[in-house]
Parts: structure tokens; C-alpha cells; sequence
């Protein structure tokens, strides 16, 4: 059993990853922004040098998953200052602590790094070739990798990078800078006008595949590698937007269709034949049965449909 602590804990992935963690017996401690009763809860902005220092100074850690981060393209577009120093000064601030205390990291980039990359997405391609981060949120989790890497061979510290691709599923509240398919739903459900960008693909992972595989990582752990985790199927959005208008029963009067969405990858093409290997990565919820889920969970928070 280890003595594992999640920022981000109370998030969208960070959530449900706490009880999985917590299911194989480990001690999960938690981390978030905001006030919470529950127990082994201490409040962070990890922006805030002071409190990870607190934070990390009250106990000792085997493991820290580090998820606490801004999320999205266009947040950090709007919310560009608060993404900075949430992303890239708290990635950071975490370093430095770790640096001190040597505990194990496991820190949760983005897919959002390949950028403009139009090939395979295997993890060693940003080793390779120089790639073109198409927004303020794909910059940020490149340079936490940067700060990783170079953090590591300064000073020794153990780290594994993951790169999500496009999670999704309940737990995710609305807002206008939630994922897609969180969009997608939402809006649907509520009678609301959205658009498809129809050039564009996606591989979508159902967030407890997700959690499942960044489970695993501490019991397999490989300090300095790095993960895809992402689904195994490569679909088009609007794919995704016809099976959650048919499990509906509504057409698609309210939506608009559009080629290209501007400062986002096109086609996201993903490799996982590593987390295959180390981390037992397999989708077993597929697109449907996900998106059904992740409607009837709407429905019940949003009292709606």
C-alpha cells in the first residue's frame, strides 16, 4: 500500500482516480483548489508557492499525481494569466518540492502538445521534430514536460508524463470550456444551438478507462517514461454528435456544421502501444455505451430530458 496524495482531486478525472486508488487499498490523500469536508482534504492553489510548501510539508507521499491545472484551449485563451501560473508556475512550484522531498510523480499533460502534428502520435514524435502548439493550453502542458524533464536531470527527481486524449464521461460539469462531447450533450439536452466541426477526429477515452490505466502506474512505475492514454477508436465529431441526438430522439435544426475549428489539432491519429505494454491501457466502454452513460448522468444532475 502506498501513501498517495492527488491534486486536482476533487476534478473531473481526479475524482473518480481517488476512489480507484483508494479500491487497491493505497491511502489517498486529496488536493483542490476549494474548501471541502472530506477527509485527508487540504486546500491548494498550487499557483501559490507557500501552500504546496504547506501542503507537501504536513505529510510524507510515495506518490503525488499531479492533475490540479486550467483546463482547455479556449479558457486559456480568456483566462490566460490565471492558466499560466495554475499550469506552468504550479507544475513549477510542485518541482521544487519534489526536488526537496524525492517523492514519485505522476504528472497528466495533453494530447493538445502534438500541436500541429498531422502523423502517428507516438510519444517519442516532440523528441523528434519541432512541433507548433496551437494554443495558450497546449503550451502550458509543454512546458511543464520541459520543466520535468529538465528537473530530472538536474536533480534526480522521478516523474511519468501521461498525455490524455480527450476523457470524457460523468463527473464533468457544464460550462462553455468543458470538453466537447460534455458540450455536445449539455447543449443538446437543453434545446441549445452548438457546432460540429466535421474535418476533425478524435480518439475518445471513457474516464474510468482512463483512471483505470493512470492507476496502474504505481504499480508499475518507470521514472522518466511517458503515456498516451486515449480510446482505440478514431471518429469523427459528428459522429458523436448523431448518437447523442438519436439517443435522444431529436435532429439536428439547432446544429451547425463547419469544416475546420481554428488553433486546434485536426486529426488526432494516437499510438497507446506503450501504455498497452506497461499499463494495461484497453477501452471497455465503448463510444455509445459512454455517452449514454454520460447523458443519463446530466439528466439526473441537470434534472432534465
Amino acid at each position: 500500500m502506498a501513501k498517495i496524495l492527488v491534486t486536482g482531486g476533487l476534478g473531473t478525472v481526479g475524482k473518480p482516480l481517488c476512489a480507484e486508488l483508494s479500491r487497491r487499498g493505497h491511502e489517498i490523500w486529496i488536493s483542490d483548489r476549494g474548501h471541502s469536508w472530506q477527509p485527508n482534504y487540504m486546500r491548494c492553489d498550487v499557483g501559490e508557492f507557500h501552500q504546496v510548501e504547506n501542503l507537501l510539508s504536513k505529510e510524507r507521499f510515495d506518490f503525488v499525481y499531479h492533475l490540479a491545472a486550467e483546463f482547455g484551449r479556449k479558457n486559456g485563451e480568456d483566462f490566460y494569466e490565471t492558466l499560466w501560473r495554475t499550469n506552468a508556475v504550479g507544475a513549477k512550484n510542485m518541482l521544487r518540492m519534489q526536488e526537496r522531498l524525492k517523492f514519485r510523480m505522476i504528472f497528466t499533460s495533453s494530447s493538445e502538445i502534438y500541436g500541429d502534428y498531422n502523423g502517428i502520435m507516438s510519444e517519442d514524435v516532440p523528441d523528434k521534430i519541432g512541433i507548433k502548439q496551437l494554443n495558450d493550453y497546449a503550451m502550458t502542458k509543454w512546458v511543464n514536460e520541459m520543466q520535468i524533464l529538465n528537473s530530472a536531470e538536474a536533480f534526480g527527481t522521478e516523474t511519468v508524463r501521461v498525455r490524455l486524449f480527450n476523457t470524457y464521461g460523468p463527473g464533468e460539469y457544464y460550462s462553455d470550456y468543458r470538453s466537447v462531447i460534455c458540450l455536445f450533450v449539455y447543449r443538446a439536452l437543453h434545446n441549445l444551438p452548438y457546432t460540429v466541426y466535421t474535418k476533425h477526429k478524435r480518439t475518445s477515452s471513457y474516464v474510468d478507462d482512463t483512471v483505470r490505466t493512470m492507476a496502474n502506474i504505481v504499480e508499475n512505475f518507470k521514472p522518466g517514461e511517458v503515456y498516451n492514454i486515449a480510446g482505440d477508436e478514431l471518429h469523427d465529431m459528428k459522429k458523436v454528435s448523431d448518437i447523442i441526438l438519436k439517443y435522444l430522439g431529436k435532429d439536428d435544426r439547432l446544429v451547425t456544421y463547419k469544416d475546420v475549428q481554428e488553433a486546434t489539432t485536426l486529426e488526432k491519429k494516437v499510438d497507446i502501444a506503450r501504455a498497452v505494454r506497461d499499463l494495461k491501457c484497453k477501452s471497455t466502454i465503448s463510444l455509445e455505451e459512454g455517452i449514454r452513460r454520460t447523458i443519463e448522468w446530466q439528466k439526473e444532475v441537470y434534472k432534465s430530458g
